[in-house]
């Protein structure tokens, strides 16, 4: 069945800012310029108490508001990881213009936007995005290559299996269509990074179901949280318990 014509307008606005052209030294421009977009979109979302019984735990709340704010605090990590990767001597090493190191910045870029874009998606609502989360990565070596990309594998598979799973907790078609269209973003750079690590390994059986419907897995938010939270800093981890 096709869309009617207010949908597909209202589609379009909505994912304009991650659709265009960007250069790079104006991308916070347009990151930010997201709440315009979706200030008219987003006044369904009811707003949600993001405050956790245990005061330790960031409460990232419930319903749609509650898979957004989940969906930022990933996209917080993983923009956090990409910028102190650049700080790292394995990163600093790359020549200007070879491959990992275009694909890195690329990485970077993308993680960056896709922070700001959930953020003000979620302040547009309006509601109240989680807070800044400070990161814990000490068990990550910046300066050495085979811990990076590793890294990077981790959390880019670890993305794409918690927007696959997620999914199913979305109540406003909109929001669905979105979620799908930046996990295919995440799925690209997946592969690119498990590539990087090991040619051909894109599609391995970790990721993809290949003995049985050749799907790609997909992890419960639960799930995820636990793996996120090694990465994260006491007072920072995520609670996830309202999104059922």
């Amino acid at each position: 069945m096709s869309k009617n014509p207010q949908a597909i307008k209202e589609e379009a606005e909505f994912t304009k800012p991650l659709l265009v052209p960007i250069k790079r030294r104006s991308f916070f421009m347009y990151a930010g310029a997201t709440a315009g977009a979706t200030a008219l979109l987003l006044s369904g979302c009811d707003d949600d108490d993001n405050n956790s019984s245990d005061p330790a735990m960031v409460n990232v709340g419930s319903g749609d508001v509650g898979v957004l704010n989940y969906a930022y605090a990933l996209e917080q990590l993983e923009a956090a990881f990409y910028t102190k990767l650049r700080d790292g001597a394995y990163y600093k090493g790359l020549t200007a213009t070879s491959a990992e190191k275009q694909i890195l910045d690329d990485l970077y870029y993308h993680e960056v936007i896709h922070r700001e874009f959930f953020k003000a998606a979620i302040t547009a609502a309006p509601a109240t995005p989680i807070k800044d989360l400070t990161p814990d990565f000490s068990t990550i070596n910046f300066d050495n290559k085979a811990s990076v990309l590793g890294a990077a594998k981790a959390f880019e598979d670890l993305g794409v299996a918690a927007y696959n799973g997620a999914g199913k907790y979305i109540t406003t078609p909109l929001y669905l269509v979105i979620a799908g269209k930046i996990v295919s973003v995440e799925a690209r750079h997946a592969a690119l990074i498990r590539d990087l690590v090991t040619e051909g390994s894109f599609v391995d059986s970790d990721v993809v179901t290949i003995a049985t419907s050749s799907i790609e897995i997909s992890k419960e938010p639960s799930v995820v949280a636990m793996t996120a939270n090694t990465y994260l800093a006491a007072g920072s981890k995520i609670d996830v318990s309202g999104i059922k």
